[in-house]
């Protein structure tokens, strides 16, 4: 039983992790990396539960929670791409904005009414009656249900042996040669950055709607950095993304499951675990890696 409600709860925590990861795989294979991945979730977040509390629709509201990603995607496409800054720095600086933007927002817009009812558990019969299995997979909200959706058709079309994955791939490992074979690699790179912004919005809508029904201060927490750090766990592949995103998304539950279980462990060292769980994963237990070749490296014709 306790094992069914970590399992139930650790993905219901993966899932926005989950989204956000295979979006930002989208763009770091193709070359760009986005640490502003917290700032498009949080934004999500916020835009999600504000939009859902005007208008009194969860999915008018998590239509605003994917607006709110992109909206940090074009500021992050413009810098990135066009005027081509630091990666690194623009998501450090979108992420410091994208907290107190929300922050201040809140109190301007949602205070007192922080709460919204959001998404409800939709079962599916008999499959969600299947022990262990049935609650964890065929138990989540209509909108958890679209994530997962959203999260399997965007690993099909990264595939190796698509168009798609194939003009994305020759995009991060060679832009110059990219470039001179014909392929748009500015426009790529844009694409993949506002694919993954749409996603990571569509993550942070996730949280707020179906999984805590409100916003709060800085409610991601970490999620964001979380995302980056599955897609190098995961060697920048779709299925070690998703296993690694799923593992972080358990070692959060494991928050709120041990000390349930009368495990007496201090809360500071509780939320260390999923980030214990990050640095492990990253520090060549899992195996070795390679990056795209041109991750981080501003494209720039000769």
């Amino acid at each position: 039983m306790m094992l069914t409600q970590i399992l139930v709860s650790g993905l219901g925590l993966a899932l926005p992790l989950l989204i956000a990861a295979v979006g930002e795989l989208v763009s770091e294979r193709a070359g760009v990396l986005n640490l502003s991945l917290e700032a498009m979730m949080l934004t999500g977040a916020f835009t999600a539960v504000t939009g859902t509390v005007l208008t009194g629709s969860a999915w008018l509201g998590a239509a605003c929670g994917l607006c709110g990603g992109l909206l940090v995607g074009l500021a992050q496409t413009l810098l990135s791409v066009r005027l081509r800054a630091d990666q690194i720095v623009v998501g450090v600086a979108a992420n410091a904005l994208a907290l107190a933007a929300t922050t201040f927002g809140a109190r301007l817009l949602l205070d007192g009414d922080r709460g919204v009812t959001g998404f409800e558990r939709l079962p599916i019969p008999v499959l969600a009656d299947v022990p262990v299995i049935g609650p964890v997979l065929f138990a989540q909200t209509a909108l958890g249900y679209l994530c997962a959706g959203v999260v399997l058709v965007t690993g099909l079309l990264l595939g190796p042996r698509t168009g798609w994955g194939l003009r994305i791939d020759a995009t991060g490992e060679d832009a110059g040669a990219a470039d001179w074979t014909g392929l748009p690699v500015r426009r790529i790179r844009a694409l993949c950055i506002l694919l993954t912004s749409a996603l990571a919005g569509l993550g942070g809508a996730q949280l707020a709607l179906s999984e805590v029904h409100a916003f709060s201060d800085n409610m991601t927490a970490g999620i964001g950095y979380l995302a980056v750090v599955a897609v190098i766990a995961g060697r920048w592949r779709t299925p070690g993304t998703v296993v690694a995103a799923v593992a972080f998304g358990v070692a959060q539950a494991l928050q709120y499951a041990l000390p349930a279980a009368g495990v007496g462990l201090p809360p500071a060292v509780l939320t260390m675990i999923p980030y214990l769980v990050a640095i492990v994963a990253v520090s060549g237990l899992a195996g070795a890696s390679r990056a795209p070749s041109c991750l981080t490296v501003p494209f720039a014709r000769a």
